[in-house]
C-alpha cells in the first residue's frame, strides 16, 4: 500500500510545482507553453480523483476495522502501534486533501488563463479593427 501514497505525493508535488509556474507573474512567453502542457495533462490528472477516493475508503476501512485500545486493555507496546496507525491514517488524509485541492487550483487557474489570453486577444482585434 505504501508505493499508492508515494504515487499520490508525487502528483500532488508535480501539481503544486505546475500552480507555482502558471502562477508566476514574470514568465510572460513561457507561460503559453506551460498552460499549453497543463491543459493537456488535466485530463490524465483527473485520475487522481477516483484514485484519492479509492484512497480514502481504504483509510476509513482500517479505521473501523482495527481493534479499539483501551488505556486497561492494551500493553504499552499496542498502544504506541494504535496512536501510530492513526497518525499515519490522518497523515495520508491530508495527503489526499492536497492532491485534490492542488487539482482544482490547477484546473481554475489553467482556466483563468485561457480565459485571460482569449480576452486579451479580442482587445488586441478590436483596438486593430
Amino acid at each position: 500500500m505504501a508505493l499508492e501514497w508515494v504515487v499520490l505525493g508525487y502528483v500532488s508535488g508535480a501539481e503544486a510545482i505546475m500552480l507555482l509556474l502558471l502562477t508566476v507573474p514574470s514568465l510572460g512567453p513561457i507561460r503559453r507553453g506551460l498552460t499549453a502542457a497543463t491543459r493537456s495533462l488535466l485530463r490524465p490528472l483527473l485520475a487522481v480523483v477516483p484514485f484519492c477516493l479509492f484512497l480514502h475508503v481504504d483509510i476509513y476501512w482500517k479505521y473501523e476495522a482495527q481493534p479499539s485500545c483501551q488505556p486497561d486493555s492494551c500493553s504499552p507496546s499496542e498502544r504506541l502501534r494504535h496512536r501510530k496507525s492513526t497518525m499515519k491514517s490522518q497523515r495520508n488524509a491530508i495527503l489526499i486533501a492536497s492532491a485534490l485541492i492542488f487539482y482544482w487550483l490547477l484546473y481554475s487557474v489553467t482556466a483563468l488563463i485561457l480565459k485571460m489570453d482569449r480576452l486579451n486577444r479580442k482587445i488586441e482585434d478590436q483596438k486593430r479593427g
